[in-house]
């Protein structure tokens, strides 16, 4: 046999064996995409329709960059996070104390939420309904099935009795800016509900004059079954937070998705 015959028999094998090799693995691995795009696309599919090159692909054909490759310290995260530093932090289900500086679910990409739930309050406030609630009814967008999980909540909160003086609604939609920062507070988008102020722990209230970064002492008092309920449901609890603010429940499938 000829080297130029065996050469060609040679690459052909090498080929082959490159073509078994690459349809063996998975095309999510194939396409390196971060998981948490992937979990992005899973829980809002009418908004984030793929991955590609390092953006998430939008279900309006724009692109969105999913991570900007900086470093970004703690509090930066909070205050200019991309799509990718929404996952940079762990929400402990299992643990009813919060690690040093856990805090998932605080930081959340401007650009996403705005272009999910409405980028002013007019537009927030074209998605949004009432939803009865305990005595009373709250303001929740309609957008990603908020007020029906919401509603679900409620129905299943229905049955326990012993919680109902933990229900009374302290606020749900406010187009406003977290306090002290340059971002939109939670409220902002109508996808979150405050309740039972007056049985409610706030990290500052207790450790009043601490920084985003310092120690700080843990308090609550919500008991753990409501929680669980509204976890169930697809809101993340800011009891949960190692800056807790224990009234606040905001509807997060992504942070849970990413937590199981």
């Amino acid at each position: 046999m000829k080297k130029s015959q065996k050469m060609t028999i040679a690459l052909t094998a090498f080929v082959s064996v490159i073509v078994v090799f690459c349809t063996s693995i998975p095309a999510s691995a194939q396409q390196s995409i971060p998981r948490g795009a992937q979990i992005l696309k899973k829980v809002y599919p009418n908004f984030v329709k793929g991955y590609e090159n390092g953006y998430l692909l939008m279900a309006d054909g724009t692109k969105m960059l999913y991570d900007d490759g900086k470093e970004k310290s703690f509090t930066e995260k909070l205050d200019n996070g991309d799509p990718e530093d929404m996952f940079a932090f762990k929400y402990d289900r299992r643990s009813w104390t919060p690690e040093y500086l856990q805090d998932a679910g605080r930081s959340r990409c401007e650009q996403l939420f705005k272009k999910m739930y409405g980028a002013s309050e007019a537009q927030v406030r074209k998605n949004l309904i009432s939803v009865p609630w305990f005595g009373g009814k709250v303001l929740f967008t309609t957008v990603n099935g908020a007020a029906d999980s919401l509603r679900a909540v409620a129905k299943e909160l229905e049955k326990h009795p012993e919680l109902r003086s933990y229900l009374k609604s302290s606020g749900s939609f406010y187009w406003r800016k977290v306090r002290g920062a340059n971002r939109l507070s939670a409220h902002s988008y109508g996808m979150t509900i405050d309740i039972a102020v007056a049985k409610s722990d706030y990290w500052l209230w207790k450790n009043p004059g601490k920084g985003e970064t310092e120690r700080i002492t843990y308090a609550n008092h919500i008991p753990k079954e409501l929680v669980l309920i509204f976890e169930k449901h697809g809101f993340i609890w800011g009891g949960r937070w190692y800056h807790y603010d224990t009234m606040h429940f905001e509807f997060r499938p992504e942070i849970l998705a990413a937590n199981p």
